[in-house]
């Protein structure tokens, strides 16, 4: 008689139960598209064990009524899926630091679980970002400072090689600047040191497509900083597929609600093309 079970984690799985402290799975919520309640519900009800945290991205919390969003997180919660607040608690510091404890408070209230702190959006000295993460974890929250590498691309040459039909020698294509990584780097370490739970790295200019992505830069974070607090967005299924055969299972990903079955076969231990190796081994036996 054949024998079946579905995954689950154990020690000689590719991770552990949650809550996880690496092979997490952060998924994007209503952004750039609306789900709803019933489409989130599905999608934790299915999917929820491999879902470590929701994350309303771009202040789309901000746009929705307050009992959708407590309706939300708490049908998260059921599932033992933490909720971020998102890059949004920048836009509140420009109303000085009051308004920022208020914003805090009432996260806590409504029972959001992580704050984001976009640190390029910020622009602030590095002690007050450090005071941001200590404001943060003091009300009982964790923290979670966004970085982003950005390159210089003024010197890049934009558009076809034609005009009007005559051959028009390209312009040569100088270096790139790339913003200081180390830089980069000791700032997140010194998050870290203040108290900061995980470091995210935006896809932008680094990973946002497998075919430009920067091995180098993302070697040095992880190399720097360790892979358990580092998180990388993944724009796309490709991009998630790279980090999980670069780094294996235990990568951190923020992915997009659509991916998330997708990154959990990848994470098997076989990375076959059509996942077929990866259900076979990981999800059933017979």
């Amino acid at each position: 008689m054949s024998a079946y079970r579905w995954k689950n984690f154990h020690e000689d799985e590719d991770r552990p139960e949650k809550p996880r402290r690496f092979g997490v799975t952060e998924m994007r919520g209503p952004h750039y598209t609306l789900l709803s309640q019933n489409l989130l519900q599905d999608i934790f009800e299915s999917m929820g064990q491999f879902v470590d945290g929701l994350k309303f991205s771009g202040g789309s919390h901000s746009l929705m009524p307050k009992s959708f969003v407590k309706e939300v997180i708490d049908m998260a919660h059921q599932h033992d899926i933490y909720v971020s607040t998102g890059d949004w608690a920048e836009h509140l510091l420009r109303k000085g630091p009051s308004a920022f404890s208020q914003y805090l408070e009432e996260c806590k209230q409504m029972g959001f679980d992580t704050v984001e702190l976009n640190v390029g959006s910020l622009n602030v000295p590095e002690e007050n970002l450090l005071s941001f993460v200590r404001l943060i974890k003091s009300g009982g929250l964790k923290a979670k400072p966004q970085f982003a590498v950005k390159f210089n691309k003024s010197d890049v040459p934009v558009g076809g090689d034609r005009a009007f039909g005559a051959y028009i020698v390209p312009t040569p294509r100088s270096s790139e600047f790339v913003e200081d990584v180390d830089l980069l780097i000791r700032r997140a370490e010194r998050c870290l040191e203040a108290g900061a739970d995980m470091i995210m790295i935006d896809s932008d200019d680094i990973c946002k497509h497998v075919d430009a992505v920067r091995a180098d830069i993302i070697a040095k974070i992880i190399g720097r900083l360790g892979i358990e607090r580092t998180m990388f967005e993944a724009s796309n299924p490709r991009t998630s597929e790279w980090f999980v055969k670069q780094y294996g299972p235990r990568v951190n990903l923020f992915v997009n609600h659509s991916d998330v079955m997708d990154l959990e076969c990848l994470r098997g231990r076989s990375l076959g093309k059509n996942h077929s190796s990866v259900l076979g081994s990981s999800y059933f036996l017979f």
